[in-house]
């Protein structure tokens, strides 16, 4: 109802804000991808407060052009904004700091073996953060995030093929550390 002071027998119209049909929409995006988002940025810097900082960016850059990425797969729009800005700040620092994992985002509720998970996530991450900053990008987006092939090359603004031979690189270097960290061949 809408209603303003008036004399007797007089009602006053007085503006109602209409939440929009994409606001809600977009909120309903944001609450979905978050966690997705959150995941993508640590494992891309390693760092859980940059990688808020990341998601947040990204998520308002993705608002700020949300009639464009709801025409296509939004979640895919939004990660390759985050990706480009990670990349941005690396430009800008030329270094990276690997900060403790121990608030990754992690999507499993299951308790048992929390310890083990937790272990593999650390050995992985530390494995990552030996990568250069490419393949890292390329590794966690392929096999970490499940995309395919010409997702990756989208988001990350290469070829095909660049994708193919930079994550079996990234792919190969890793399995070279996590065997050298671990000379028994854990499973």
């Amino acid at each position: 109802m809408v209603a303003g002071r008036s004399s007797p027998g007089k009602v006053e119209a007085v503006d109602v804000v209409v939440v929009a049909d994409t606001d809600v929409e977009f909120a309903a995006f944001m609450t979905r991808s978050t966690p997705a988002l959150a995941r993508t940025a640590w494992l891309l810097c390693g760092d859980t407060h940059l990688a808020e900082e990341l998601v947040q960016q990204a998520l308002v850059k993705t608002y700020l052009a949300w009639p464009k990425a709801r025409q296509g797969e939004p979640l895919a729009y939004a990660r390759r904004i985050l990706a480009n800005l990670r990349i941005d700040r690396w430009r800008r620092r030329r270094r990276e700091v690997l900060m403790a994992s121990d608030t990754l985002p992690d999507p499993t509720d299951d308790s048992q073996g929390l310890a083990d998970q937790h272990a593999e996530r650390d050995r992985l991450s530390r494995a990552l953060m030996l990568l250069p900053t490419k393949q890292r990008r390329i590794v966690v987006l392929r096999h970490l995030e499940g995309l395919t092939e010409r997702e990756v090359a989208d988001a990350a603004g290469v070829s095909i093929g660049t994708v193919k031979s930079t994550a079996s690189r990234g792919i190969a270097r890793l399995r070279e550390v996590l065997e050298a960290e671990d000379p028994a061949g854990r499973p």
